[in-house]
């Protein structure tokens, strides 16, 4: 992705120059400091915040295919998500109780599944979301 299609520089005297309004030039300031501040913000590096965001959002998204692939479908279709905590903890998210009823008989399973995944997994709990 290329930072410069988010970036335009304006240089000091186009400051100055494009209003006898002060207000405005401020505005252009402030406008140009935040597209400073989102290209930084995506430029990827290897120890940055976004890096950091997108691997554990990929992560989850690993681990929620790998255990809908291990339940029956119709069960699978409603594992919304899948989080592994500090601890092991396999954190399981469904849309409704009925379904969490259900994930929580296959909590045995499913820690396995994960520990087949090569996650080192100690408990599991299901929970359910508030989205509708």
């Amino acid at each position: 992705m290329q930072n410069s299609a988010f970036y335009y520089k304006i240089s000091a005297s186009e400051y100055r120059d494009q209003s006898p309004d002060h207000s405005k030039n401020r505005q252009l300031r402030h406008s140009s400091m935040s597209i400073i501040r989102l290209e930084n913000l995506l430029k990827v590096r290897a120890s940055g915040t976004l890096s950091k965001i997108i691997q554990r959002a990929q992560n989850m998204d690993e681990l929620t295919t790998a255990l809908r692939a291990a339940l029956p479908a119709d069960e699978g279709q409603n594992l919304l998500a899948a989080n592994l905590r500090e601890g092991g903890e396999l954190v399981l998210v469904c849309g409704s109780s009925a379904w969490a009823s259900r994930l929580r008989f296959e909590s045995d399973m499913l820690m396995e599944a994960a520990r087949k995944a090569g996650l080192t997994v100690n408990s599991c709990r299901v929970t359910v979301s508030q989205a509708t």
